[in-house]
């Protein structure tokens, strides 16, 4: 197929994506949000952006990022040296990491943390834990007892951190898993799995441990930093507002250099290490070459023009949508609204899409597109509408994580192994540009609205959006596997009614067959038996002692 005909695709799936929310956000702005006119016309105008980015990404992420994560996991495991797949795993993770956009973005909101040191902590927690992943799937190891170690950790740091890190460091673990990091990651992960021949589905997973990872250094970097308060009681930045359609613009062509930088410093290491590895490691054809270029070039371009669109649009409207709301007598509208939002929004995640697809394709449509996108939207909307009640009420962020990922690690005792992998690995993805530049903003806004403080009331929003999505996955892995043992059953019964009964006539009497080996003596069955040489025979009539011998 033509790339312009896979290109115009991938368009209408933006389009599908991006404009149901969209069209709530223009909805509230004519009803009980009136917004200013630079936001508007800038979010307008970001719409646009974000449809012909995302299907930029979309196209990119399959002609480029896709086969290098794959060539990648799947040559360094053929090595068989250990040492040489934890040095490229850490390399990856902290080098992808360290310059993944939206974690850019988080790292600027947090007032009481140098914007480098948060960023580098959080690469180093990945790099960490990519190893981890990586030969978790090598020795095979099951996916629930590195959850229930990590976790068990993280709460344990959890008890002594400085409360006001809390919030911010489960955010750090969901925003880590961004549009750059999951499509090379996860590919990695199918490579080594084909290398390893595990069909478990242990391919996934990789994703779920990247997220444990940087929440914990984060806890860490908490114990060091100490007292923080006061930190989250400033007023966020202040909204860009244009005067005239001269200003917009200059605004647009400044914002535009710098987010091409911003993602040159996140994408162009990791091809740069692609390009260098493969020298060593086992070559690419050339042909594929200029093939890998290309992809590059169009993911590039394309999560530039998201990011921009994110960001000149959506960022502002979240925060002001969110602080004009709970400023009114409506405050309350911001749970169900936040809830309608969070439904939709997810599906305007790019790295959600390269999910959903990777999915589809390793377990050969068991688990289609249409069952994952509805379980993480349910997972989203109930997320987002819980995020919304904390940034109104200030309760701790720590009683929701607590009991949600208990939740979603027993539920890893119920459910088949590869729903578990899935499960974890979505909640990451789900927290991803959308929810950093537009749910946040939005959490800021209603917290600063109603007196809150920032740091522990309007952080946690993108950990809700992390956390749910492992329920609501592996609770659709449940109910999968209770149809399966069901359908099971009923193929059961039916064929033991179905059952075709053959009455056999009477035989010459057969007592012994003489064979090469000697003689060999036909059994008697006494009881009806299954006959090996039609199956669908499962019962028959005995006649006489002749046909007991046969």
């Amino acid at each position: 197929m033509k790339t312009k005909t896979i290109l115009l695709e991938k368009i209408k799936e933006s389009v599908a994506s991006v404009l149901p929310v969209s069209l709530i956000i223009l909805l509230l702005s004519f009803t009980i949000c009136p917004l200013p006119n630079a936001i508007f016309i800038s979010f307008i105008f970001s719409v646009f952006l974000m449809i012909f980015g995302m299907g930029l990404f979309t196209l990119g992420v399959d002609k480029s990022m896709t086969p290098m994560g794959e060539h990648v996991g799947a040559t360094m495991t053929k090595s068989k040296k250990i040492a040489v797949v934890a040095v490229v795993s850490f390399l990856i993770g902290t080098l992808i990491t360290a310059s993944e956009p939206d974690l850019t973005v988080l790292a600027g909101k947090v007032p009481a943390i140098n914007a480098q040191v948060f960023i580098w902590t959080v690469a180093l927690g990945v790099g960490i834990f990519l190893v981890l992943a990586v030969l978790r799937i090598i020795f095979a190891i099951k996916l629930r007892y590195m959850l229930f170690i990590s976790y068990g950790l993280l709460f344990l740091l959890a008890a002594f951190s400085n409360p006001e890190f809390l919030a911010v460091s489960f955010d750090a673990g969901g925003v880590t898993t961004g549009p750059l990091t999951v499509p090379f990651i996860m590919a990695m992960g199918v490579g080594i799995s084909s290398i390893t021949a595990d069909e478990s589905g242990d391919s996934f997973g990789l994703m779920a441990l990247c997220s444990a990872g940087p929440i914990i250094a984060v806890l860490i970097l908490g114990l060091i930093y100490g007292d923080t308060s006061g930190a989250g009681s400033e007023a966020p930045d202040a909204l860009i507002e244009f005067l005239d359609s001269r200003e917009f613009g200059l605004e647009f062509i400044h914002m535009l250099p710098h987010t091409f930088m911003e993602v040159a410093l996140g994408l162009f290491p990791v091809v740069i290490f692609f390009f260098l590895y493969q020298l060593f490691a086992g070559r690419v054809p050339k042909d594929q070459i200029l093939r890998l270029l290309i992809g590059v070039a169009y993911t590039y371009v394309g999560i530039v023009l998201f990011l921009v669109g994110a960001n000149i649009g959506f960022l502002p409207v979240g925060q002001y949508m969110g602080q004009s709301i709970a400023n009114s007598n409506l405050k309350w509208l911001l749970i169900p609204i936040g809830m309608l939002l969070g439904y939709f929004i997810v599906l305007a995640e790019p790295a959600v899409h390269v999910l959903e697809k990777q999915v589809e394709e390793v377990t050969a449509g068991t688990i289609s597109k249409k069952m994952l996108s509805f379980a993480m939207s349910i997972a989203v909307a109930i997320a987002v509408g819980l995020a919304m009640i904390r940034a109104l009420t200030g309760i701790s962020v720590l009683w929701f994580v607590c009991i949600g990922y208990a939740i979603a690690l027993l539920l890893s005792f119920v459910v088949p192994d590869v729903f578990t992998s899935i499960a974890f690995d979505s909640g990451g993805v789900a927290s991803g540009a959308m929810t950093s530049t537009f749910l946040m903003p939005l959490a800021i806004g209603a917290t600063y609205a109603v007196g809150g403080n920032i740091m522990t009331n309007a952080f946690g929003v993108i950990a809700m959006v992390a956390m749910l999505p492992p329920i609501t996955v592996q609770i659709l892995g449940l109910v999968y596997r209770i149809k399966l043992s069901l359908d099971k059953e009923d193929a059961a019964s039916t064929t033991s009614e179905n059952a075709e009964v053959i009455e056999l006539s009477p035989l010459p009497i057969v007592t012994e067959i003489i064979a090469e080996d000697g003689t060999v003596e036909f059994p008697i069955y006494e009881e009806p038996h299954i006959c090996e040489d039609y199956p669908d025979i499962i019962e028959f009539t005995v006649h006489s002692e002749a046909d007991s011998e046969k």
